[in-house]
């Protein structure tokens, strides 16, 4: 498949969030009854109505946008998973995460997002983090920058992220509770060596706050490319740098597990390994 992925397009893309997120989310939030909220893998992994209805909204706007595209939902791939085995090898295709943060979601509290990620030959090059709630959306197109874009499609100026800092003025995002020991002990405990942490439970809000310079440092175990393509490339646009614990390049459509640190540059990301995850 021959495609250019435009800054019209883009706008389009975000729209169909947007129209998702009024149309299927926000009615649904705080007016959840308990039928509409599930487990899937376990407790700490559920799905509600607005999930799996905003993903069917969002899967047949692609549809319409993308003829022939490969629409892989996180909904869809937990009923099918091997629905996402076919990610790297597609010529054109777009994970979705309906509603990121849905333990925020489901509790009621005001922070969530709705992501998407187009993948051409498992290339990512384009991702959209709609904020339901702020209704913008941040927005990425590989080799072109990323920016906020309006309800109007208006651009806001360049995301950039924050100047370097040393480690003991990073603020940071540290998600540990999948990390397999001795980290899920190790990392924790040395929290204390950054300025300042946070933890949203969403991580589409917390790749906003870097790519938009409002924090430093993001470090995740797990790594399913509905939660991470489009925060990645988001950053990555943003003149942020990002690698594997390992120090490897990041390959979201490829890639599943072996942590990630996203850092403002590649000094920012080898200091934060070694206060966070390095032995000794």
């Amino acid at each position: 498949m021959t495609m250019r992925i435009t800054r019209a397009l883009a706008s389009d893309v975000a729209a169909l969030l947007r129209d998702a997120a009024r149309t299927e989310i926000l009615p649904r939030f705080r007016r959840l009854a308990p039928d509409m909220v599930r487990a899937k893998s376990g407790p700490l992994d559920i799905v509600t109505e607005a999930d799996e209805a905003a993903e069917r909204a969002i899967a047949a706007g692609l549809a319409r946008l993308l003829p022939g595209c490969l629409v892989i939902g996180e909904e869809a791939s937990a009923a099918d998973p091997a629905l996402l085995d076919r990610l790297a090898d597609a010529d054109c295709a777009v994970v979705v995460d309906p509603v990121d943060g849905t333990s925020n979601f489901a509790a009621g509290v005001p922070l969530f997002g709705c992501m998407a990620a187009l993948f051409l030959r498992g290339e990512c090059i384009a991702g959209w983090i709609h904020d339901p709630l702020g209704d913008d959306t941040a927005v990425a197109l590989r080799g072109e920058g990323a920016w906020i874009e309006d309800t109007e499609g208006r651009s806001h100026g360049a995301l950039r992220v924050a100047a370097p800092v040393p480690i003991s003025a990073m603020v940071g995002a540290i998600s540990w509770g999948w990390m397999p020991e001795p980290l899920r002990s190790r990392v924790p405990s040395r929290l204390p060596r950054l300025a300042q942490t946070v933890n949203y439970r969403c991580a589409a809000h917390e790749y906003r706050l870097v790519a938009g310079g409002h924090a430093h440092v993001l470090v995740y175990n797990r790594l399913l490319p509905w939660d991470h393509a489009a925060g990645w490339l988001l950053h990555a646009e943003a003149g942020g740098y990002a690698a594997q614990f390992d120090g490897r390049p990041y390959d979201p459509a490829r890639v599943r597990g072996g942590g990630l640190i996203v850092a403002p540059d590649r000094a920012g990301w080898e200091a934060a390994h070694a206060a966070l995850i390095a032995d000794g």
